[in-house]
C-alpha cells in the first residue's frame, strides 16, 4: 500500500484535537503528527497519565486516525539556542521557568528527554523537532568567524545532546531533526557536521522537509540519498522562490510571510516549486516506508482548503514501489 498520508497538527494548535481530528479525517487524512503544544499532546500528563494515553489513542480512532510521530519543535528550539524574550511565547511556563537562559536551556533538555519517554508510552517510535543553535547568528560570518568558532557550536549542541539521545536509546525512540534555518543543521554540509558531533549515534537523524532547502540552493533530492538510512520521517511542504519585486532577497528583509516583496514563500503543496515527484522516487529508492505527513503553511490560502488539496496531492502522487524489474518476465522462466 502506498504510504499514510497525515498531517502535522502544529499550525492548528488553536484548535482542541477534539475538533480537529474528526476535522483532519474530512480533508482526507489518514492520521496526525500530533504537537506537543496546545491540547494536542502534553508530555507531563503522557507520562503521569496511562488514562490520558488512552483517551488519546481512543480519540484518533474514533475518527479512523492513526499516529506515527510526535513534534516537539518548539521546546527543542530553546535547547541550544541564545535565549531572549521570543522564546517565553512559544515555551511552557514550567520550562520557561524564571527566564534564565541557562536554566531555560537545561529544562529544556529535560523537556525534550521526557517527550522520548512520553513517545514510548504512546506507542510511536519517532519524536521530530529542532535544536536550536548557539552559532546560528553567526551565519553570516561577520564580524569574521573562524572554524573553530563554529566548532565550539557543534560541540555545545554535542555537549547538550548527548544525555538527551542516551534516554531515547533506552525507549528505542528516534530523534528527527527538522533540518532548518536556525537550527544546528540547515543544509547538507552542517547535518553532516551534525551527525558528526554526536559521533554518529543513529537516534540522532531527520524529519526530511525539502521547503527549507530549497529557496537555500540546497539539492533537497540528493539530502534524502545522502541521509537515506536517517530519514525518520518526511513532511511533505512546498516553497516558492525567485519571486517578489527584487527588493527582498533570501534573507528575508524583515518582512513577514505573505508579503508580496519577499523572494521567496510557503505555498499549499502541489502549488509551490518542489518537485515531489523526485522526492517520491527516492523515498522509494531509499525504503523509506514512513508517513508522509504535510506540514501546511500558505500565508496566502484558506487553511482547509488548503490542507484538503494538500491531502489529496499527496495520495494522488505517491505510488508502491516496484516489486521487481519490469523487463525480468522477458526471460523465459518468468513467463506464464
Amino acid at each position: 500500500m502506498p504510504r499514510p498520508v497525515t498531517l502535522f497538527t502544529g499550525q492548528w494548535a488553536d484548535l482542541p484535537l477534539a475538533e480537529l481530528a474528526p476535522l483532519a479525517k474530512s480533508m482526507g487524512y489518514d492520521g496526525l503528527e500530533l504537537a506537543c503544544w496546545g491540547d494536542h499532546f502534553n508530555v507531563q500528563e503522557a507520562l503521569s497519565s496511562p488514562q490520558y494515553v488512552k483517551d488519546k489513542h481512543a480519540l484518533l480512532a474514533q475518527h479512523g486516525l492513526q499516529c506515527f510521530a510526535i513534534g516537539n519543535h518548539l521546546v527543542g528550539q530553546a535547547v541550544c539556542d541564545l535565549i531572549d524574550e521570543r522564546h517565553q511565547s512559544i515555551l511552557p511556563p514550567h520550562v520557561w521557568g524564571d527566564g534564565e537562559p541557562e536554566g531555560v536551556r537545561q529544562r529544556a533538555a529535560s523537556e525534550l528527554a521526557d517527550t522520548a519517554r512520553a513517545a514510548a508510552k504512546f506507542g510511536v517510535k519517532t519524536v521530530t523537532g529542532f535544536t536550536g543553535s548557539s552559532v546560528w547568528h553567526s551565519i553570516y560570518a561577520f564580524p569574521p568567524t573562524t572554524q573553530a568558532y563554529w566548532d565550539k557550536g557543534f560541540a555545545d549542541f554535542a555537549r547538550r545532546f548527548g544525555p538527551i539521545l542516551d534516554v531515547f536509546e533506552e525507549h528505542d525512540i528516534n530523534f528527527a531533526l527538522e533540518v532548518h534555518p536556525t537550527e544546528i543543521a540547515f543544509d547538507i554540509a552542517s547535518a553532516e557536521r551534525a551527525i558528526a558531533a554526536v559521533g554518529g549515534n543513529k537516534r540522532f537523524g531527520f524529519n526530511y522537509d525539502p521547503s527549507h532547502l530549497a529557496y537555500q540552493g540546497v539539492d533537497y533530492v540528493k539530502f534524502i540519498r545522502q541521509f537515506a538510512d536517517r530519514i525518520y520521517n518526511a513532511h511533505m511542504k512546498d516553497v516558492w522562490w525567485g519571486k517578489g519585486d527584487g527588493t527582498v532577497g533570501t534573507f528575508g528583509g524583515h518582512t513577514s510571510f505573505g508579503d508580496a516583496r519577499r523572494n521567496w514563500d510557503f505555498r499549499s503543496v502541489g502549488r509551490g516549486m518542489i518537485d515531489f515527484e523526485s522526492i517520491i522516487v527516492a523515498l522509494n529508492d531509499i525504503g523509506y516506508q514512513g508517513p508522509l505527513s504535510v506540514e501546511w503553511e500558505d500565508s496566502r490560502m484558506d487553511r482547509v482548503h488548503g490542507a484538503t488539496e494538500s491531502a489529496a496531492f499527496c495520495k494522488r502522487l505517491d505510488f508502491k514501489p516496484a516489486a521487481g524489474a519490469f523487463d525480468a518476465v522477458f526471460a523465459r522462466d518468468k513467463q506464464a
